[in-house]
Formats: structure tokens, C-alpha cells, sequence
């Protein structure tokens, strides 16, 4: 089982399109104001995947190696 990040981790929102593919939307977020973010763009209505997920500053800022668009 995962464990909560420490208290203060930047949190990052994704995205995953019909094609499976992975896109960075959001990073540096606090927990609350990256979940209202996906929260928004769920409300907008496209079928689509969104999701928020702890930052690790060891990773790149694009985890699925591409520039984020959304």
C-alpha cells in the first residue's frame, strides 16, 4: 500500500487522452488546488482521464516524456 506524501509535496494534474497517451496539465500545486483543478476540467465534460498525483523532484516535468498541452 502507497503511503500519503509528507505534509508540503507539490502535487502535479494529468491527463490521459483516448489514445492512451499521457499529458502533464498542471505541477507545483498544493493537494487541495490540484484536485479543484482536475475536479474543473472533469466538469468541462471531455472524455477524457484526469488525475492528481504527488510530484518527485527526481523526475522530469513531463513524466511521459512530452511537452504538456492540454
Amino acid at each position: 500500500m502507497d503511503r500519503p506524501p509528507p505534509p508540503g509535496t507539490a502535487h502535479r494534474v494529468m491527463r490521459q487522452d483516448d489514445n492512451g497517451n499521457r499529458f502533464l496539465l498542471a505541477r507545483g500545486l498544493d493537494r487541495a488546488r490540484a484536485e479543484a483543478l482536475a475536479a474543473e476540467f472533469e466538469a468541462r465534460g471531455h472524455k477524457q482521464l484526469y488525475w492528481v498525483e504527488p510530484e518527485d523532484p527526481s523526475e522530469p516535468a513531463d513524466p511521459a516524456g512530452r511537452a504538456g498541452s492540454g
